[in-house]
């Protein structure tokens, strides 16, 4: 009842509404395709799109391999380790909403800390949010901040549930400490590789707040999201057809990009 009335409803009414032009508080008409028509001739919607693909290449692929190697590295249960572990992964429990406004205010090139010490070093300040060039590296670089700790206990998890004895067979067979993290622990963990790819995938995807947050999708449209231009066309220009037909679409991407990955990380008994 509830996966149906949270869930299953609104996506179904999404999809109804994607083929009809309606505004919030106003009255429905069918239209069929022209939504996803004006769709493809938007060049917002291709701009939201290559940013969003951008910002999810790169931060998933940074959070998986920067991941894997503090996973491998803070195996350990000392207390060292334990508190070292509890650091990275502090930054996962905070809101993005948090997040984007303490960065926001650190990387102020008037009055933050990051511009404080590029003053003291005799550095010019750089406008790392107003920058066509930089804004996107920038947002990029705080999520990946948040969410390496999640990353971490992920694979780490995964490590902790490798059988001892395919290590101590690598060791008999004559592998060296890099040949068993490459031929021995990957294939260990491949299904929490899998499931942590997804899932950091799902929300690079949908990322919206801390692009809201920190830049509102400027400047010049360069860190625009399509959660982004969802909420802009949805809640600001209350075009909620057309709205609607980019949630859609925004959909089937994760859809297909979630098969694939499925795919390519597809295991079976002789793995």
């Amino acid at each position: 009842m509830i996966l149906g009335i949270f869930v299953i409803y609104p996506i179904v009414q999404s999809f109804i509404f994607s083929f009809q032009s309606v505004t919030i508080g106003g009255p429905a008409a069918w239209i069929g395709l022209d939504n996803y028509v004006t769709l493809v001739k938007d060049p917002q919607f291709w701009n939201a799109l290559g940013v969003t693909l951008e910002f999810t290449v790169i931060s998933v692929a940074v959070l998986i391999v920067v991941g894997f190697i503090l996973a491998l590295l803070l195996q350990g249960e000392g207390i060292v380790t334990r508190i070292v572990r509890s650091i990275f992964f502090f930054p996962t429990i905070v809101s993005l909403v948090s997040i984007g406004l303490v960065w926001k205010f650190l990387l102020d090139p008037s009055i933050g800390l990051v511009g404080g010490i590029f003053d003291l070093l005799g550095l010019p300040p750089v406008a790392w949010l107003t920058s066509t060039s930089l804004a996107l590296p920038t947002v990029i670089f705080v999520s990946i901040w948040k969410n390496l700790g999640f990353a971490m206990i992920l694979l780490l998890a995964g490590l902790k549930g490798v059988p001892q004895e395919r290590y101590e067979a690598g060791r008999l067979d004559g592998a060296g400490t890099l040949q068993i993290i490459r031929y021995i622990t990957p294939p260990g963990i491949r299904p929490t590789m899998l499931f942590a790819t997804l899932i950091l995938t799902i929300q690079s995807l949908q990322i919206f707040d801390l692009v809201y947050v920190m830049t509102g999708g400027g400047p010049l449209f360069k860190t625009d999201s399509l959660v982004n231009l969802v909420y802009r066309d949805g809640f600001v220009n209350y075009q909620t057809g057309y709205a609607s037909a980019i949630s859609f679409v925004l959909f089937l991407i994760i859809m297909l990009i979630s098969a694939l990955q499925l795919r390519f990380f597809r295991f079976n008994d002789v793995d």
